[in-house]
């Protein structure tokens, strides 16, 4: 009933369509009439949209097993409105238009640029890849409004909370929906607004302002490159489209991720297979290097490449949403928020959008194998990091803040390998710790809620007896987390880190910069694991273990949160759970999400294949009991031993408490010198600008004071003043040869 074409259009046009008819009700009507009622709009909106985005989970489950999607069909496309339409808008290369494909070499090199239209229609795509991300946003998102409900409950403003929530999943369901750079980068920007309205919602407390204020400045260096990658595709390419369109009477635009292109990776790595033969002569070492041409419908790669700098510019989009270094300074201090918005943020919304973005974009690159190196190692660096800062942290979400950043590291990581196994582990990834993300955050949501705001780990211990469901579904986040056998961060984080491994052992991008870097690669993830789990089970011996303390301005001892709390906290435990055990055993993760089109190129299913790989698990299984037992050991009875290592490790453990000291040298080598700027341009608009401008006004009133005198009106000075000049003239005239 649901699969057939008709119906899953209005399934793709209802999922975005219903949380934005919930927030304009709850705006229209929550301060006047809803009142404490205000989130009903929201939450039903929600939840009609997650059924619908697993409704349409089902009915494009059901066409990609008839292998409708790997020729991205027309039919699995909805346009909505024409937005824009220029014609001609500029001229292209013949590169970018189907028809060119069918030119041989010399009629290439002869072709005329061709005008192509500027065409902008607002069109939603189905398929799977677009399937998954909608099934998660909305379902993950649903269970945090309603968490909301109680958490919120009696706060001022309590209708514009619900508001933002609903327009923030709109815009997340519509940039993972639409089929055009332009769109996303328009989707892209809402998103990033909506996380300013949310983060900075308590808006009377100094800490919240700044942090909603810091989230939106740091996202524009990032949206900046984004923006600039958008243009260079433009130019490229000649279209902004995902598909191949055909304009009215026009010729066939090959899309950026369409058929034409895809068909062309293939086509020509198989004709380059004679080159990349005597390039193996010709270089021993090469051997097992990855060695990918240029195709005659993508630009290519290199460092100077336009194909590589695209893509790297695409990934400077991507650090800004999803917190990679350098930019990954603004997530932590989001948890200024309200909790349900850390858990929105953090695990279904806004900073899955730069792992999105990567993904969607894996045939652009899968030609930049130095695009591919430079997107692996910032995801190795972030996690390692992150992970390194979140070891000595006392906020309890600021610990889950830094994991997310570490996390996302990961899934940047194993993306980087641009393999099947790459691509298929950076998804795999996001999707679980989505579950027990929200699960984390909204178990420290409880925890502070009981505590009333208190969520400094240093002023609390031992509240499995008060809040025993909390505890208990924390935990499960916890093990899914570090990755213990079979919670789901297990498999999803060991596919990544079988992804590097595999890169490392098939040599890499060797021709760059050796086998060696993929290596490091693998180690500083493994590493990463071993902290995760101390650092996890660290905050949870910390809040759930050790004697019982409370914060003393506490009017009431800590209970269990309300129903509307708790039940969300225990459907996600069950995901976190049991999701990743599910997916491997059925392997349906994977078969599904590669009969994506832009993911079902036959060049990437020559990669290494997607699978189980018992070395690394039984490393990662070692390295997290490693971890586990280090955090039971220092921090389950007596911390004289973490106390004697903090004082041994004294400037590490500064470094670490002190976040590797990011904010303070931005605040001087950006902050402030942009502020002396911004000083200096003020005094030079106000003294000396306005001066310039003030003084030219005034000029007439100085003039007209100097002929002021003669306009006495006394006709007796006039008739004196046109006496004298009769004179004057006759004089002149007279004394004239």
């Amino acid at each position: 009933m649901f699969d057939s074409w008709e119906a899953m259009h209005n399934l793709a046009k209802l999922i975005p369509a219903l949380p934005l008819a919930g927030a304009l009700l709850t705006a229209l009507l929550g301060p006047k009439v809803l009142k404490s009622r205000a989130h009903w709009p929201v939450v039903i909106g929600l939840a009609g949209s997650a059924v619908a985005a697993m409704l349409l989970l089902v009915a494009v489950n059901h066409r990609a097993g008839q292998g409708e999607f790997a020729s991205d069909p027309a039919a699995a496309r909805v346009t909505l409105w024409q937005w824009a339409s220029i014609s001609p808008a500029m001229a292209a290369p013949p590169a970018a238009v189907e028809a060119a494909a069918k030119l041989n070499a010399a009629e290439k090199n002869t072709a005329k640029l061709t005008e192509v239209p500027f065409t902008i229609d607002v069109t939603l795509r189905i398929d799977p890849l677009t399937s998954l991300m909608l099934a998660m946003v909305t379902f993950v998102s649903t269970l945090v409004a309603i968490y909301s409900i109680g958490y919120m409950h009696g706060e001022r403003g309590y209708w514009r909370y619900f508001s933002y929530v609903g327009v923030f999943v709109f815009s997340m369901t519509m940039l993972v929906s639409v089929s055009n750079f332009l769109l996303l980068y328009v989707f892209w920007e809402a998103v990033g607004v909506c996380s300013y309205l949310l983060i900075g919602f308590w808006y009377q407390k100094p800490a919240a302002a700044a942090a909603g204020k810091k989230a939106f400045l740091v996202n524009r260096v990032g949206d900046f490159g984004f923006a600039l990658g958008v243009f260079l595709i433009w130019t490229t390419y000649g279209t902004l489209n995902f598909h191949d369109t055909t304009p009215p009477g026009g010729q066939s635009i090959a899309g950026v991720l369409g058929q034409t292109r895809l068909a062309s990776l293939t086509a020509s790595k198989a004709d380059a297979a004679h080159d990349v033969d005597h390039a193996v002569m010709a270089h021993p070492a090469h051997a097992r290097g990855h060695v990918i041409p240029d195709s005659s419908l993508y630009v290519g790669g290199g460092w100077g490449g336009i194909g590589t700098i695209i893509c790297l510019l695409l990934l400077v989009g991507a650090c800004g949403k999803s917190a990679q270094f350098p930019l990954h300074v603004w997530l932590p201090d989001a948890m200024e928020g309200p909790t349900p918005v850390s858990a929105l943020i953090h695990a279904a919304t806004m900073v899955t959008a730069g792992i999105y973005l990567v993904v969607r974009c894996t045939p652009l690159f899968f030609i930049s194998p130095e695009a591919q190196l430079v997107v692996s190692v910032i995801g190795g660096v972030t996690a390692l990091m992150a992970a390194i800062i979140a070891v000595t942290q006392t906020d309890l979400k600021r610990v889950l803040a830094y994991s997310t950043v570490s996390q996302l590291g990961y899934m940047f990581l194993g993306l980087g390998t641009c393999t099947l196994i790459g691509a298929t582990s950076g998804m795999f990834h996001l999707i679980t710790h989505a579950f027990f993300k929200a699960l984390l955050f909204m178990g420290a949501g409880s925890v502070m809620h009981s505590l009333g705001g208190v969520i400094d780990m240093r002023r609390f211990s031992g509240l499995r007896h008060k809040m025993p469901i909390t505890c208990w579904t924390f935990l499960i986040g916890c093990l899914a987390l570090a990755g213990v056998l079979p919670f789901a961060g297990f498999w999803s984080k060991d596919m990544i880190l079988a992804a590097v491994h595999e890169r490392a052992h098939e040599g890499g991008t060797s021709m760059i910069a050796g086998a060696s870097i993929y290596h490091w690669l693998y180690w500083a993830g493994t590493g990463t694991a071993l902290l995760t789990a101390f650092y996890t089970f660290r905050a949870f011996f910390l809040t759930f273990y050790g004697p019982e303390k409370f914060p003393g301005e506490l009017e009431h001892p800590p209970h269990e949160s309300p129903p509307t709390m708790t039940i969300p906290l225990a459907i996600l435990a069950a995901f976190a759970a049991g999701l990743g055990l599910v997916f491997e055993m059925t392997g349906w993760f994977d078969k599904f999400l590669l009969k994506t089109p832009s993911l079902a190129f036959a060049a990437l299913h020559e990669t290494s294949e997607v699978g189980f790989h018992p070395h690394v698990a039984v490393v990662s299984t070692v390295t997290v009991i490693i971890g586990i037992g280090l955090a039971a050991f220092f921090y389950l009875g007596e911390r004289t031993q973490i106390d004697r290592i903090a004082a041994w490790m004294r400037p590490l453990y500064r470094a670490s408490y002190g976040k590797l000291w990011f904010d303070e040298i931005y605040e001087m080598l950006i902050v402030k010198p942009l502020l002396l700027l911004a000083q200096l341009a003020f005094v030079i608009d106000r003294y000396l600008i306005d001066g310039i401008v003030n003084l030219i006004g005034r000029l007439p009133l100085y003039l007209g004071a100097l002929l002021r005198p003669f306009q006495n009106g006394l006709i007796q000075s006039y008739a004196l003043a046109m006496i004298l000049g009769a004179l004057i003239l006759i004089g002149t005239l007279a004394l004239a040869p």
